[in-house]
């Protein structure tokens, strides 16, 4: 009988360590993972409304931010780093796509964007898009098309605004378009 009780004794112990590290899993990796998450969404909604892969929409995304941040304030550019989580490791998947294309090319593919995004009878609309010039070496290093730029810009704006931040897709724009 004494061995019966130390085992019904035993049992809830076993199960309140079991949950304990359980929870404790799961909230030490959710920081992690909700950051993911937060920039998957916006890589989600890259993939699905302009048909392209995750790698391209990570670089993609990642090389509009880090034009971004080289035109903007610091503290500007912080309003639109804390509306992405994970926007650290979206603008490093676009250097590590860039870096291993080089320099030398981005030249020559900057002039064939400028021609291709600043051009066309649009008017203002299409002649501001040839603001996004530089990113045409970051996007044929992931085998997209320098016009591509174009349409990434629309959908990271509307995600900024869906989550919350209209004041920092504002910002984001003037800094990208002029």
């Amino acid at each position: 009988m004494r061995h019966v009780t130390s085992l019904r004794a035993v049992a809830p112990v076993r199960a309140f360590v079991f949950l304990l590290f359980a929870t404790l899993f799961t909230l030490g990796g959710a920081t992690g993972r909700a950051d993911a998450a937060d920039a998957g969404g916006l890589v989600s909604a890259l993939t699905s409304q302009l048909g392209v892969t995750k790698p391209q929409a990570e670089g993609g995304a990642g090389a509009l931010f880090n034009l971004a941040k080289q035109r903007m304030a610091p503290e500007q550019f912080g309003q639109v780093q804390s509306q992405v989580p994970g926007i650290d490791g979206l603008m490093g998947a676009s250097s590590d796509a860039t870096s291993s294309k080089g320099e030398s090319n981005s030249g020559g593919l900057a002039g064939i964007a400028t021609g291709a995004l600043g051009s066309g009878s649009g008017g203002g609309a299409a002649g501001g898009l040839g603001a996004l010039a530089p990113l045409a070496g970051s996007f044929s290093s992931l085998g997209l098309s320098p016009d591509m730029a174009g349409k990434f810009l629309p959908v990271v704006l509307e995600y900024l605004n869906s989550s919350g931040g209209g004041g920092a897709a504002g910002l984001l724009k003037s800094a990208l378009l002029g």
